[in-house]
């Protein structure tokens, strides 16, 4: 799917969360890519603006454009390989918010629903039991107000678009997604309101357990998040 009218927020330009001779955490905002695109004008990116300043540094994981929240990038080939190990073998620990719309029959649970992608329709994703990969998320809701609701969503996989698409087959889109979202739920929020909020790994050098943290800054909605 081509990205129409591209343009990425400016400030703040980069933020900065940790660095050290080994890794970066960055905390990317919504609506910009993590990595460039195809064409010239969608250079502009969280890797490409990292690398102006620490040339070295790579990509290990990706948030949707539309997504926010807290990103690793490896400085060096051997953190980049520790790193990506550690994902490989689910050992890093991540931790999101979101906005939905509709309140859960259960206030905690777990979705294990195969996810493929919608090849006509990509880059959306879809489930098949047949054909899909492994996908499980676990969720918690955190507040309610009328018909929308904040959740804690703690991915045990990492497939493309799972937060969504496992929040979409409960019957309840995040606000403001644009491949998801059914008409009510996209116009409460001018951006997707998802956001890594928590990550947490083993450092690729000292091999102490870091974790870091980020909260969300989802726009202003009609109906207020409070505590139930």
């Amino acid at each position: 799917m081509a990205i129409l009218n591209y343009n990425p927020p400016k400030d703040p330009y980069l933020h900065f969360i940790y660095r050290d001779d080994d890794i970066a955490i960055l905390e990317k905002p919504s609506g910009l890519l993590s990595v460039p695109g195809k064409a010239p004008e969608h250079r502009d990116s969280l890797a490409w603006r990292v690398a102006t300043v620490l040339p070295t540094a790579t990509v290990v994981h990706r948030l949707d454009m539309a997504t926010s929240g807290l990103m690793i990038f490896a400085l060096n080939k051997q953190a980049h390989r520790a790193i990506s190990k550690q994902f490989e073998l689910r050992q890093i620990d991540k931790t999101y918010y979101a906005l939905i719309y509709g309140i859960p029959t259960r206030k905690s649970g777990q979705i294990n629903l195969p996810l493929i992608c919608d090849w006509p329709n990509r880059p959306k994703q879809m489930v098949d039991h047949e054909r899909g990969k492994k996908a499980i998320t676990d969720y918690q809701v955190i507040q309610t107000q009328g018909d929308v609701c904040k959740v804690q969503l703690h991915p045990i996989t990492g497939r493309s678009h799972q937060l969504r698409v496992h929040m979409l087959s409960m019957g309840h889109p995040i606000l403001g997604d644009r491949l998801y979202a059914h008409p009510e739920a996209l116009a409460l929020s001018p951006r997707l309101c998802l956001h890594a909020a928590s990550i947490s790994f083993t450092h690729p050098t000292t091999a102490q357990k870091l974790s870091f943290e980020s909260k969300p800054n989802f726009p202003e909605i009609p109906l207020p998040i409070a505590d139930k």
